[in-house]
């Protein structure tokens, strides 16, 4: 299993910027796929999750109105649109996919700055 992000970088507040996560070695179209962040100093967060279809969406109360969340599974691909960032959205963001406690895979992340 891989996880490969991409998309992060400086942006100034108020700004947006798009995530993506390609995955490869399980069949994507099968799973759930979710978006967790860390900043520094703090505990990583669960920020987004996707459904296998793409049907539903469920995302953390701090970027609920903000962030959306999408996958194309021709692609194998997740993204994460994030809109009228926040200084505090600051962190590396992870794609994560799971389906038990050993069958956990993160990405190596992709950092995201926001700052004037």
């Amino acid at each position: 299993v891989q996880l490969v992000e991409s998309g992060g970088g400086l942006v100034q507040p108020g700004g947006s910027l798009r995530l993506s996560c390609v995955a490869s070695g399980f069949t994507f179209s099968s799973y759930a796929m979710n978006w967790y962040r860390q900043a520094p100093g703090k505990e990583r967060e669960y920020v987004a999750g996707i459904t296998s279809t793409g049907g539903s969406s469920f995302y953390a109360e701090s970027v609920k109105g903000r962030f959306t969340i999408s996958r194309d599974n021709v692609k194998r691909s997740v993204y994460l649109q994030m809109n009228s960032l926040k200084p505090e959205d600051t962190a590396v963001y992870y794609c994560r996919f799971a389906t038990s406690a050993i069958n956990d895979y993160w990405g190596r992340g992709t950092q995201v700055t926001v700052s004037s």
